[in-house]
């Protein structure tokens, strides 16, 4: 309470403004993600997204399918060499083929506010442990950098991108109505975050589920992300 008696935020003492998240690679176990190049990364890139036939993964994208490499690069060329959005390259470690895309945006340093989006993953990468940990090293590099919010925005009707939110530890905080056109349609925002007081015990959890110990032989999982993320979410709120 101020001396008005009105209530007023929590203190945040000595705060500074944050540096904006490194271009430098992201090493993991499974996959290694490294500043998106055109000339590097566009056709291969192209190659792994046309294993997704019908496609999928671009429904709710505002942009997308390329239907030709040349398109694809032209895109890239336009789109991604910026700072904001901040586009990485996701390669598979097993391979070192790039097999999907993932950038930081809306990354605002005084705030302390940053996103992770614009992932596009291609059939080589999806339901992978790679996918997760992609996913895992953008959200310790923010939060490492002293980051205070991490946010997940989303089609409010793309039911899989909602619960990778949900699965990553993500809380769902509303949906903003008619937020946008995308593709001659109405687009419903859902928004999702994490915030600097959950992600110590969310990291642990991390750490356990990409632990060789929770994969079996053939490479299966042992433990469920979206369990092990569930039970911090609640001892948190407790």
């Amino acid at each position: 309470m101020n001396d008005l008696d009105q209530p007023v935020g929590l203190p945040v003492p000595n705060w500074k403004p944050l540096e904006p998240p490194s271009r430098e690679p992201m090493e993991g176990r499974f996959c290694r993600l490294e500043l998106l190049d055109p000339a590097v990364h566009a056709a291969a890139l192209h190659a792994a997204n046309a294993l997704d036939r019908e496609g999928r993964m671009w429904t709710y994208l505002a942009y997308g399918p390329f239907e030709t490499v040349e398109s694809y690069r032209a895109w890239m060329e336009q789109t991604c060499r910026g700072n904001d959005p901040l586009f990485f390259a996701i390669v598979d470690q097993a391979t070192a083929q790039p097999v999907g895309v993932a950038s930081y945006l809306r990354i605002d340093p005084r705030a302390g506010s940053i996103e992770i989006g614009h992932l596009a993953y291609s059939p080589l990468l999806q339901r992978k442990p790679a996918a997760t940990e992609a996913m895992f090293l953008m959200m310790d590099r923010a939060f490492s950098l002293g980051y205070r919010r991490l946010e997940w925005k989303c089609n409010a009707l793309n039911e899989p991108s909602s619960a990778a939110a949900l699965r990553l530890g993500f809380t769902f905080e509303g949906v903003f109505r008619q937020a946008t056109i995308n593709k001659g349609r109405n687009r419903d925002t859902a928004w999702y975050s994490i915030i600097d007081s959950e992600w110590p015990d969310l990291r642990a959890v991390f750490t356990r589920w990409l632990h060789p110990d929770n994969f079996d032989e053939r490479g299966m999982q042992r433990w469920r992300l979206s369990d092990l993320t569930a039970k911090a979410r609640q001892a948190k709120r407790c």
